[in-house]
C-alpha cells in the first residue's frame, strides 16, 4: 500500500491498482487519474477538507464511488450521495477496509460551534485522525499522518498526541497554514514525539508517497 500526500489535508492511497482519496479540500490543487477510485472518506465538513469541486471530479472520474462522511457533510454535499459514519463503524471499499474513530473536530473558539469529525484507519496500517487528536484505542499504529498546524493546534498537544498514538512511522499533514520555517519546526517537534518510542519521522511534501 502506497500513500502520497497531497497540498494540506488531502491524501492519496494506493493499494490493489485501486485508489482511496481522504480530504480533497480548498488549499489542495486538482487530482487527475482518478478513474481507480474505490471511495472517498471525508473528515469532516469545513471546506479545507473537501469541496463540490473535488467531490464532482472524483464522481465523474469513478461514478460508483462510495462517500463516506459525517452528517454535516451529506448535507452540505445536497445531490451527492454520502453514505454517513461514526466513530467504530467500519466497512468496505474495493480493497481497504476503513474503521472510524473519534467524533469531533478539536475546539478553535468556544465562540464556534462543535462539529463532529471522524478519524480513519485505513487496512489496519495508517491512521488519519482529521481535525483532532483522537487516539485508535486498542489499536497498534504502524503508520500516522499527524497535523502539523491549524487554527485549532497547539504544537505541545500535536506532540502529545503523537506520543499517545506511539506509531512506528508518522509524517505530517494539514500544514498548509504554516510558512516553510513553521513548518520546519513543527516537523522537528513531531520527529522528537515519533522517536520516542523508537519510530520514524518522514518530511513529506506534496507529491511525495511512502510505501506501508
Amino acid at each position: 500500500m502506497r500513500v502520497t500526500k497531497h497540498e494540506h489535508a488531502a491524501l492519496r492511497i494506493e493499494h490493489d491498482q485501486q485508489t482511496l482519496l481522504i480530504d480533497p479540500g480548498s488549499f489542495t490543487t486538482p487530482l487527475t487519474d482518478l478513474s481507480d477510485l474505490a471511495a472517498v472518506v471525508i473528515t469532516h465538513e469545513h471546506p479545507d477538507h473537501w469541496t463540490t469541486e473535488h467531490l464532482a471530479a472524483a464522481l465523474a472520474a469513478a461514478p460508483d464511488a462510495p462517500v463516506y462522511s459525517t452528517a454535516g457533510v451529506a448535507q452540505a454535499a445536497e445531490d451527492v450521495p454520502v453514505t454517513v459514519v461514526e466513530p467504530g463503524d467500519t466497512v468496505t471499499a474495493g480493497p481497504f477496509t476503513l474503521r472510524f474513530f473519534g467524533g469531533d473536530h478539536a475546539v478553535i473558539h468556544s465562540s464556534l460551534p462543535r462539529i463532529r469529525n471522524v478519524g480513519v484507519l485505513v487496512n489496519d496500517l495508517l491512521y488519519y485522525p482529521g481535525d483532532s487528536y483522537a487516539v485508535p484505542e486498542g489499536v497498534d499504529v504502524d503508520t500516522l499522518a499527524a497535523p502539523l498546524g491549524a487554527p485549532w493546534l497547539k504544537i505541545g498537544e500535536a506532540m502529545d498526541f503523537v506520543l499517545a498514538v506511539s506509531p512506528r512511522r508518522s509524517f505530517g499533514t494539514h500544514d498548509m497554514t504554516l510558512s516553510d520555517v513553521g513548518r520546519s519546526m513543527h516537523r522537528a517537534r513531531l520527529q522528537w514525539a515519533t522517536e520516542q518510542h523508537g519510530g520514524r519521522f518522514f518530511a513529506l511534501d506534496p507529491g511525495d508517497s511512502l510505501d506501508l
